[in-house]
């Protein structure tokens, strides 16, 4: 028998810890996942079930889009669950859906109770674009069940429908995924033609031209690298190959996921937090959909035990710390609500992206998946650095506390069409870093993990982030970039200023070296650190190395996803000219953790080229400048 989660109106068998001594989750609480948030979901349905209007502020788009996006999302979790138990529907999830669809699309564009909304471009309330692949995929998943019971006009109704996904712009990024899935959903009941090649060509090209390597896509023509790939950019392609039994697709972009998951499946902490970086945060456990694809199609390098821990990890994480508020739907936020992480797009059933999760469902009961005792996540073994000069990230885990931070040197989100503009920077990808403990304080409070230039009391920003390299060794990795500082008071650039920043990680310690070059007479250089609450069980420090004068805390009112309100540790000094600065940074909740002060002994700064000196081992790094290149001696 289910019972109510403790922190979720959920409710979910009592815990196996037989084959899920980690998580105590098997596929039975996946699908009392699944129907739990359906329930709460319809309890917000129109009369003939076209929309779930659920409760909240309304997103950029409008209401009417909003209970779209309630409609389609649910529907592909209840699809994943329906699906995946071969057509096994015990509450009746499909028949509703199908008088949704029966009513949305008797006259879509109408201003009344049911009608859907036109899909349309990008630029003008586009979002039912982005509903159109889930209501595809839904349909395609349930076909036998749904889709060939409808009667005929409605079919057709549908298609038509659809169609707008295929004869309207999609936003520049993984957007065209979007009509790619309508599309493959076309084909596969017989309604292609020469309008869905063409779509699904146009979208497998960019997606080429997306490809950096190392598994991993950049979201468009610029340099955004988040969970998007892991939830969209791999999760599309790779569904409709496995889907569609197309083996030259499966073996293409399979063998990209499974590269992939080489650095995604690090991002899960040892508490089964992804990462927290990047926009909408709030899909919150789709982060492990590419883990439960890659388990599901044989396209992974974890064995399946490895990848229950990680998915399930992830599921429970949000379910424990009040993902689902008293009514049982998902919030916008990251543990509860939290008006920080969300962006203007995101409506009230925006989190229901999540549903991406319960892929992991289209794998049978006796898959190994589902059968395999539950093994440790990667960041659960040694120590891990792992280097990633594609995307210009740097990842680093300690097992002590099953913390993991990633170290931003190529991620920026800045489109090319906007240039380097004085915008206020985006604190979900400018900062230096970013943990599965720890979030990113808000827009007008201190930044974390920052090096600002302040010129005539304004603070630079870090925008555009060009990366420089990243590499490493035998328990160590670094990673570079360089960024031109921008201010959103006063003028947006100081002619010839620049900032070129190395990180090196080795266990919990971050050595981090800056050269500032071209400083105006008068400028001040700060560096903050990581962004903690009060009574928090992760301790952050900071401590000056070389060229930093004085040492502070700095307060976040706003908080963070993780605390409500955080302090910050904080070095500055005068600067002129070009600067030479580093420091040593740690995050950790490790009991008794050594000071910093204690563990490197010596700092030689000459020119352009840096020493330190580590305690702990006779051990040199040496950081030089122009070009960048980081090398580590021992003895």
């Amino acid at each position: 028998m289910n019972r109510p989660h403790p922190n979720s109106p959920v409710e979910l068998p009592a815990d196996d810890r037989s084959t899920s001594p980690v998580t105590g989750y098997t596929r039975a609480h996946w699908e009392a996942a699944a129907d739990g948030l359906l329930k709460a979901a319809w309890q917000w349905a129109t009369p003939n079930s076209a929309l779930l209007d659920l409760p909240g502020r309304p997103s950029a788009s409008g209401v009417r889009s909003d209970g779209l996006e309630g409609y389609a999302r649910t529907f592909l979790a209840a699809a994943f669950r329906v699906a995946g138990a071969g057509g096994k529907d015990p509450h009746g999830w499909l028949d509703r859906y199908a008088d949704g669809l029966t009513a949305g699309t008797r006259t879509p564009g109408r201003d009344d109770t049911e009608s859907w909304p036109l899909i349309r471009d990008h630029s003008v309330f586009g979002q039912p674009m982005v509903e159109s692949a889930s209501v595809a995929i839904g349909l395609r998943l349930t076909r036998p069940w749904l889709w060939d019971r409808l009667d005929p006009a409605v079919q057709d109704r549908a298609v038509e429908w659809l169609r707008g996904a295929l004869r309207h712009t999609p936003a520049p990024n993984n957007w065209y995924l979007f009509p790619y899935s309508v599309a493959g959903f076309l084909e596969s009941v017989g309604r292609g033609d020469a309008e869905t090649a063409r779509t699904r060509e146009r979208a497998l090209d960019l997606l080429e031209s997306w490809y950096r390597g190392q598994g991993w896509y950049a979201d468009g023509d610029g340099r955004a690298f988040d969970h998007y790939n892991g939830w969209a950019l791999h999760l599309y392609p790779v569904l409709d190959a496995h889907l569609s039994g197309d083996s030259e697709l499966s073996a293409h972009y399979g063998a990209r996921l499974r590269e992939h998951l080489e650095s995604l499946s690090l991002l899960f902490g040892g508490d089964g937090a992804p990462i927290h970086f990047g926009r909408s945060l709030s899909y919150r456990f789709a982060a492990g959909s590419a883990v439960g694809l890659g388990a599901l199609t044989g396209h992974t390098p974890l064995a399946p035990g490895t990848s229950r821990r990680v998915i399930s990890g992830a599921l429970r994480y949000f379910l424990d710390r009040g993902a689902t508020g008293t009514d049982g739907l998902l919030s916008l936020g990251w543990h509860g609500t939290h008006d920080a992480t969300i962006q203007p797009y995101s409506g009230p059933a925006s989190p229901y992206w999540a549903s991406k999760a319960f892929v992991s469902l289209l794998a049978p009961a006796d898959h190994p998946l589902w059968t395999a005792t539950e093994e440790p996540a990667p960041s659960e073994g040694p120590d891990r650095v792992l280097a990633l000069p594609a995307p210009g990230l740097l990842v680093q885990s300690t097992r002590a506390d099953g913390i993991v931070r990633l170290h931003n040197h190529g991620s920026d989100h800045v489109r090319p069409h906007e240039g380097e503009s004085a915008v206020q920077d985006d604190p979900l990808y400018s900062r230096q870093s970013y943990s599965t403990v720890t979030g990113p304080t808000a827009r007008g409070n201190a930044a974390d993990n920052h090096l600002a230039v302040v010129v005539d009391g304004a603070r630079s920003g870090r925008r555009a982030i060009r990366p420089l390299g990243a590499g490493g060794g035998d328990g160590w990795g670094w990673a570079a970039s360089w960024h031109r500082p921008v201010f959103a008071g006063g003028a947006p650039m100081v002619p010839g200023l620049r900032v070129e920043s190395v990180t090196v990680v080795r266990g919990r310690y971050e050595l981090r070296v800056h050269r500032v070059l071209g400083a105006p007479p008068g400028a001040r250089v700060e560096q903050t650190g990581w962004a903690t609450g009060p009574g928090s069980a992760v301790a952050s420090a900071l401590h000056g190395l070389h060229g930093w004068e004085s040492q502070d805390e700095v307060r976040a009112p706003q908080g963070t996803a993780y605390t409500p309100w955080a302090v910050l540790p904080r070095l500055g000094t005068e600067a002129e000219g070009s600067v030479l600065l580093v420091a040593l940074a740690s995050l950790t909740a490790e009991p008794g953790a050594a000071v910093l002060d204690a563990v490197v002994s010596r700092v030689n700064a000459d020119g352009d080229t840096v020493e330190v000196c580590w305690a702990e081992e006779a051990a040199t790094t040496r950081i030089g400048f122009g070009p960048v290149e980081v090398t580590v001696e021992h003895g």
